[in-house]
């Protein structure tokens, strides 16, 4: 898309947002929902419109850590932090993740088909100990179940999962057998915080 075209399009995303600082991070959420992070022409379109200065628009952009700046990865894969998951294993889970990815938390692929990012509890604690892959919920993991799963959505071809998938009425079941090691169940129903409060950049 040409600059002057996205410039366009950001202009008709946000023009119901009136000069105010009030209305900055809603500006600033519409335009990540858009594009799936805040360009930094996004961020130039939202300063005008607000009449804003453009590093009052970066500073918030860059607060809040809901707002990405660059492209999200293709795949993003969330680690679930919460206390059930972490009773469940969640850290032999993390410590598979990071192996097989090779990237740390917050990071993602050098080809950014895959990221890795820190998720809070969403309250689906009997998929425990779980991960989110582009927002939907899959577990329970163990460290071989977790390895398989990377190694899948890491082959040619695989394409991860849709980064906007349907949202089917229950979760598919994975079946077992004694000849097998078992694998993980998948619930496609989004997280239940999926859209979370602003949280400071690196607050714990």
């Amino acid at each position: 898309m040409l600059d002057n075209e996205a410039t366009l399009e950001i202009q008709h995303l946000i023009r119901e947002f009136k000069p105010a600082d009030g209305d900055l991070l809603g500006a600033l959420h519409v335009v990540q929902h858009r594009y799936g992070y805040v360009p930094k022409m996004a961020m130039r379109v939202v300063a005008r419109q607000l009449r804003l200065s453009e590093a009052r628009v970066y500073g918030a952009a860059t607060f809040y850590s809901e707002f990405r700046l660059t492209p999200p990865p293709e795949t993003l894969i969330g680690w679930c932090s919460g206390p059930a998951c972490r009773l469940k294993g969640s850290e032999g889970v993390r410590k598979i993740l990071e192996h097989e990815l090779g990237v740390g938390m917050g990071g993602h692929t050098d080809d950014n088909k895959l990221g890795l990012h820190l998720a809070q509890c969403n309250g689906t604690c009997e998929y425990a100990a779980q991960i989110w892959v582009n927002g939907n919920v899959v577990g329970p993991l163990t460290a071989s179940s977790t390895a398989a799963l990377i190694r899948e959505l890491k082959s040619p071809g695989s394409g991860g999962t849709p980064a906007q998938p349907a949202v089917p009425t229950a979760p598919v079941e994975a079946s077992t057998n004694a000849n097998t090691t078992p694998t993980a169940s998948v619930s496609t129903t989004p997280p239940a915080n999926a859209s979370a409060r602003s949280r400071k950049r690196g607050k714990k």
